[in-house]
């Protein structure tokens, strides 16, 4: 937690705090609490610390994130934010361009759910033993369909992590043989040995551990005080940290839903005159990201291609709110390896760079399965909204570069 906060000025400069930050460092504060991998707890006590810290954080993911949902785009309470989310998501995949032409009942089904998921199934941590086993079976049921129909990176992955602990050992007793000689029947003798053992004695080391076990205890409930006012608050603040550890945090995701997809399309061209009808601008490929019309949504879920990502919230604001598109922008026109790096295609690779690059924007749509375009090979179908940015050459970024105390970048 502390490399990640020391790392924070680092990843500021790349991308905004996200979601996934604060969720992997309170994913690590629950490894360090649990211990070493094989490792038995010294005592019960631990083990129930831990259990019950795990699946507080497993429900209490999934009803913040359902609050941001009903108190935020009004399309989550009329049941319509599917009519749009699989088609204007971050970054879709293949199984998301088939389930964006369900029917409206389905998607109406889909969000339903979503909010009996969120709001109502965290509430079965409370309820006993099978209704926890319930809730968390139902919980990575949840994060596997979201994984399948989307590319939101390890997020689903991790999310599922916490509700493993709602899985005791007498539901996952299935796992192990059964049968004399099996793990399970050397696991059970060596308690039942243990349960015959007088109880060790009280060494300083084992009321050391508890002391600092009961104090963990203690500041994870005192520091989520704010998270729980958070959590109750109508302004609920979402993606947070309250402590700059962030060993409690809050959540949420798709608060408001884009109701169209536009792409930012960053173009070069060798011409000397960029505003000559001769121009041929040719377009630069993300690994990821919509792009060439024909080319099929990837599946890269759980890993994530950051740069695709930023693009995405950069194409529904403008090149001020996201100066370091126009960085990119003087890389590519040096065709500098390590930016190219983090492309699919460049249409200068071989050759001299761009004289000028651009930046274009667009609305894209999925194509109809079965229609004229899909029956062209076209995933995508795009309509030009006007410039994102305007030509630029080396020259033209020279002062931009040098007010912001960036290197200049230099022709290869």
């Amino acid at each position: 937690m502390s490399v990640l906060e020391m790392l924070q000025p680092l990843v500021l400069k790349v991308q905004p705090s996200h979601e996934t930050q604060t969720l992997r460092a309170e994913s690590l504060r629950l490894k360090h609490q649990s211990g070493p991998v094989g490792e038995q707890f010294a005592s019960d006590s631990e083990g129930i610390v831990w259990s019950c810290d795990s699946q507080g954080q497993a429900g209490g993911d999934a009803c913040r994130h359902g609050l941001i949902k009903i108190r935020g785009d009004r399309c989550w309470r009329d049941l319509t934010c599917m009519d749009f989310h699989y088609e204007t998501q971050p970054v879709p995949n293949p199984m998301a361009y088939f389930l964006h032409r369900s029917p409206w009942w389905f998607h109406h089904f889909e969000t339903f759910s979503n909010h009996f998921l969120e709001l109502v199934v965290p509430f079965f941590v409370f309820l006993g033993r099978r209704m926890c086993v319930l809730h968390g079976a139902l919980q990575i049921l949840f994060q596997v369909v979201l994984i399948i129909s989307g590319n939101l990176s390890f997020l689903n992955w991790l999310t599922i992590v916490p509700s493993l602990a709602c899985f005791d050992d007498a539901t996952l007793g299935f796992l192990f043989p059964a049968g004399p000689g099996g793990l399970k029947d050397r696991v059970l003798k060596m308690q039942e040995e243990e349960t015959r053992e007088p109880q060790a004695p009280l060494t300083c080391g084992r009321m050391a551990r508890r002391t600092a076990n009961l104090a963990l205890g203690v500041l994870i409930t005192w520091l989520s005080i704010p998270v729980v006012v958070n959590l109750l608050s109508p302004q609920q603040v979402m993606n947070s940290s309250f402590n700059p550890l962030r060993i409690v945090n809050t959540y949420g995701a798709f608060g408001s839903i884009t109701k169209e997809r536009t792409e930012v399309i960053l173009q070069g061209t060798a011409s000397s005159n960029a505003s000559s009808p001769d121009a041929e601008w040719e377009d630069y490929e993300f690994k990821c990201k919509p792009g060439n019309l024909r080319r099929r949504p990837c599946l890269i879920s759980p890993y994530h291609y950051r740069l695709d990502w930023l693009m995405w919230f950069a194409a529904f604001q403008t090149y001020e709110h996201n100066e370091w598109i126009i960085h990119l922008a003087g890389k590519l026109l040096t065709n500098d390896a390590q930016a190219l790096s983090l492309l699919a295609f460049n249409p200068f690779a071989g050759r001299a760079p761009p004289r000028w690059v651009r930046a274009e924007h667009y609305r894209y749509k999925f194509s109809r399965p079965g229609g004229r375009h899909a029956a062209e090979g076209k995933w995508w179908i795009r309509k030009r909204l006007g410039p994102y940015f305007p030509p630029l050459s080396l020259q033209d970024l020279k002062g931009y570069f040098r007010s912001r105390e960036w290197p200049y970048p230099e022709p290869s």
